[in-house]
């Protein structure tokens, strides 16, 4: 059976709105923060701001971990561990043009609290840990994967 997959992601807050981005390549009826997987001998911090500048075209500065989430399909063996840390952006246009280089995030919004209830966004606890106690660190259980 194979081992967990490990993946960072990003809460980026800029004036009360949250960055999103397709979960899907090439679809957008499910949204997540930005981030991905962490290459073997790789630092955490360096693998989410390689993540954040592929996906974003943003370079940030990674901060505090957040939330400690996991998800899972439950019918078979994709189990992954993500990390959030809450970061801030330190160079690049939060609204310009970008191409990610893996082809997987097309899209990006940045929405606030309340337009967050209007779209489908995982995990489901991402709203209340961005705009909670930035000291706080929360952890989500295992989730079933939506597809």
């Amino acid at each position: 059976m194979p081992s967990p997959r490990l993946a960072v992601r990003a809460v980026i807050l800029r004036d009360d709105r949250l960055l999103l981005v397709n979960a899907w390549k090439g679809r957008t009826h499910l949204w997540c923060a930005p981030g991905g997987g962490v290459e073997v001998h790789q630092a955490l911090p360096e693998a989410l701001a390689r993540e954040v500048r592929e996906e974003t075209g943003l370079m940030v500065a990674v901060g505090d971990p957040c939330l400690i989430n996991e998800f899972h399909d439950p019918f078979g063996p994709f189990h992954q561990v993500d990390l959030y840390f809450r970061c801030t952006i330190l160079s690049g246009d939060p609204e310009g043009d970008w191409t990610d280089p893996e082809g997987v995030v097309s899209h990006r919004l940045w929405v606030t609290r309340a337009e967050m209830a209007t779209l489908r966004i995982k995990p489901d606890s991402l709203a209340s840990v961005a705009w909670g106690d930035p000291g706080a660190i929360r952890y989500d259980p295992l989730e079933p994967i939506l597809r």
